[in-house]
């Protein structure tokens, strides 16, 4: 709990007790290395800040004619907020599934709790904007590499990002997330040693 403590108290302005009271609403929770979080169909109830570990968001791709498919479109990591949350700020069921990829520690806010947050003061107004524009910078600089980069550039810029955490991730997520096959990822990797 401390690095969210921390979070809070880097606030300019904000009282130590303010800083522990909104702390307080969060609840720990450990998951096992892939436990489903969310469901495609459920609504998102949490907003999650990961004290440890990596968690993925993917849908199923399905075919007619052939085995549904996973494909990963996010990975966040500890010290970040993550929710579905087009799902949690609508309060309409989610079109993917949210995973561990290790075992992970998280704190969580339930929605009716970071509501109440949001009504009572502007702290709790300024961490959810925060939170709302880290995802959505991370979701637009998703789409355009995947616009603009080469399946080369993605796969580096990702080792970047995660550079301690990219061994505990898959291959068949990375190269899902990079839009490559496994083999492909393979080649690439063999290329930049």
């Amino acid at each position: 709990m401390q690095k969210l403590l921390n979070i809070y108290n880097s606030i300019e302005g904000l009282s130590q007790e303010e800083a522990l009271y909104h702390v307080n609403k969060f609840e720990k929770f450990v998951f096992p290395k892939k436990t489903v979080i969310l469901r495609e169909g459920m609504v998102e109830d949490y907003l999650y800040f990961i004290d440890k570990g990596i968690i993925r968001f993917f849908v199923n791709k399905k075919h007619p004619t052939e085995p549904s498919k996973e494909i990963t479109f996010s990975f966040i990591a500890e010290n970040m907020f993550c929710s579905a949350y087009d799902s949690f700020i609508t309060r309409n069921p989610c079109a993917y599934n949210v995973e561990t990829v290790q075992e992970t520690v998280v704190y969580r806010i339930h929605f009716d709790d970071l509501q109440e947050l949001y009504e009572r003061s502007k702290v709790g107004n300024y961490l959810g904007r925060i939170s709302a524009e880290n995802l959505y910078v991370r979701k637009t600089q998703r789409e355009i590499s995947l616009l603009m980069h080469s399946a080369e550039e993605r796969y580096s810029n990702l080792v970047k990002a995660y550079p301690n955490f990219i061994r505990e991730i898959p291959l068949k997520h990375i190269a899902s997330y990079i839009g490559i096959t496994p083999q492909a990822l393979s080649r690439i990797r063999k290329q930049l040693l």
